[in-house]
């Protein structure tokens, strides 16, 4: 009776995981902000994406709609690309993303201009309390 050797099924199996493993943490895009603790839960079902503001250490925005969101953008493309996407869909949430080691003004800059871009709720993004 004849045997299927699975050794070179076993062998591909293990070459895709290690594929996987390394690729996977290369696919998260953005900017890296030391966000502020919160004992705050979770905002859950949302179906939309929201509109991400994020505010580094340095006061440099970026915007997770821009074409290459890893590039700091302007105030005006900033207030042009969220105006036009409050446009399309109204209730899209907009979200701050400031690293907490930026001075308060520059936050509440960056919620003004969301708000003058059209934004009703502008909520600020946190991380949650291990």
């Amino acid at each position: 009776m004849a045997e299927i050797n699975v050794v070179p099924y076993i062998d591909v199996m293990l070459v895709l995981l290690v594929i996987f493993m390394i690729t996977a943490p290369l696919l998260t895009t953005g900017v890296e902000v030391d966000l502020p603790d919160s004992d705050a839960n979770s905002i859950q079902g949302e179906s939309l994406e929201p509109v991400i503001l994020s505010v580094n250490s340095v006061g440099d925005w970026f915007l997770n709609l821009a074409d290459d969101p890893e590039i700091p953008i302007n105030e005006q493309t900033t207030l042009r690309l969220v105006r036009d996407a409050l446009i399309e869909e109204p209730k899209r949430p907009v979200r701050v993303a400031a690293d907490k080691t930026i001075e308060y003004g520059r936050v509440m800059r960056a919620m003004v201009a969301l708000q003058t871009a059209g934004a009703e709720k502008v909520q600020l993004m946190s991380d949650t309390a291990q």
